[in-house]
């Protein structure tokens, strides 16, 4: 493969990439002071939060098993603008904001992220075949020459030293031969990894998982008011502190982002980990913030949550808007991602906090994305 021909049509996958995170023109210096305060607490987390209301009722029969029950209720959506000081990068939580009311019915949960295991038995029982595995067409990439049309999908690649956080093409690239199986690329395996989150899937991939499992994907109310654990206005699915007793509760990037041996693992691990490796939240789920991003049902517009409150109601189990809207990226058909990932940082990406949001092109894949369903009663 040419060269010039392969950045062309890595340009072209890494461009309907959402990966959702804020950016960043920092120099060295300032990421150092924003590191050390993205570990104060703001003073006026909860002012605009109303009480939980949880919801009394408990279904008599046995829940599903590696699922929990979510009561459902009214809770306060979203998050404070404020809350950007926290690391004084802007762009957090613009499109999370205001915060609103929202009711949700109970539902079952997926205590954890789709593992590597519980996807592949979906492969085998269906022969399922993921979009990272199928290969693109002319038609999705029009100006690709024929011998760029290669499976693969998107992975992350840490740069030889550092560079300036504006542009994340510099640690992205487009792996030939990438996909669920294969998450570093062709000559990687799962073989050992059968408790690890399953990545490379897009929006359309977790769809068909769940519905073959009896499931679908959450809304991102449900989402929310899960990871909440019924708290209100907590910065983090844990609390307020990003490490209580000293102690990190999730899989997020502790180091400099994103350069090679850049994470220095103080939260146990380097990379992707398995599941249940941090306490679970009071609903009893588990790395509901970090390790991999999850898909959810709403499609994205950036003023969805302006159009909720702005009603003065509270909205009754939201589905999300009835159409995607970017003006980042009005092209790209989105979908919302939720609880960021191994490589959410406070140097670039915050959104493991539990009000924020991300956003995904729903046929793109990559190695930091992974889903999780629920059940209704």
């Amino acid at each position: 493969m040419k060269n010039k021909t392969f950045w062309i049509f890595t340009l072209l996958v890494l461009s309907i990439i959402s990966i959702a995170y804020s950016y960043t023109k920092f120099t060295n210096d300032k990421v150092e002071k924003t590191v050390a305060e993205c570990h104060e607490t703001p003073t006026n987390l909860e002012s605009e939060f109303k009480p939980t209301v949880e919801n009394k009722f408990k279904p008599a029969e046995k829940t599903p098993k590696g699922m929990v029950w979510i009561p459902g209720g009214e809770f306060s959506m979203g998050t404070n603008v404020e809350d950007e000081s926290l690391c004084s990068i802007k762009g957090v939580t613009k499109d999370a904001a205001p915060i609103h009311r929202v009711y949700v019915d109970g539902y079952y949960m997926d205590e954890t992220e789709v593992t590597n295991e519980e996807f592949e038995k979906f492969v085998k029982a269906t022969g399922y075949v993921t979009v990272a595995e199928q290969k693109p067409t002319k038609e999705e990439f029009p100006t690709a020459n024929e011998e760029d049309l290669v499976t693969g999908s998107v992975v992350f690649t840490p740069t030889p030293s550092a560079v300036n956080l504006n542009n994340f093409l510099q640690w992205w690239r487009y792996e030939p031969g990438a996909d669920w199986r294969h998450p570093e690329g062709p000559q990687s395996t799962i073989i050992g990894k059968e408790k690890y989150p399953v990545v490379h899937v897009v929006y359309e991939d977790a769809e068909a998982y769940a519905k073959w499992a009896g499931k679908r994907l959450p809304t991102e109310a449900e989402w929310e008011f899960a990871a909440r654990g019924g708290k209100t206005g907590n910065l983090y699915a844990w609390g307020n502190d990003l490490k209580p007793k000293g102690k990190f509760q999730a899989n997020i990037y502790q180091g400099h982002f994103p350069i090679k041996d850049g994470d220095t693992g103080e939260d146990g691990f380097k990379g992707i980990a398995p599941t249940k490796q941090y306490a679970p939240n009071p609903y009893g789920l588990y790395d509901i913030a970090g390790n991999v991003w999850e898909w959810v049902h709403d499609w994205y517009s950036v003023d969805y949550y302006k159009s909720l409150a702005e009603s003065g109601k509270v909205t009754r189990n939201p589905q999300g808007p009835d159409a995607y809207y970017d003006p980042s990226d009005p092209s790209e058909i989105k979908r919302v991602h939720r609880g960021g990932s191994f490589l959410c940082t406070d140097q670039y990406c915050t959104r493991y906090m539990v009000g924020t949001r991300g956003k995904g092109e729903i046929r793109s894949a990559a190695n930091h994305v992974g889903f999780r369903c629920v059940k209704s009663k």
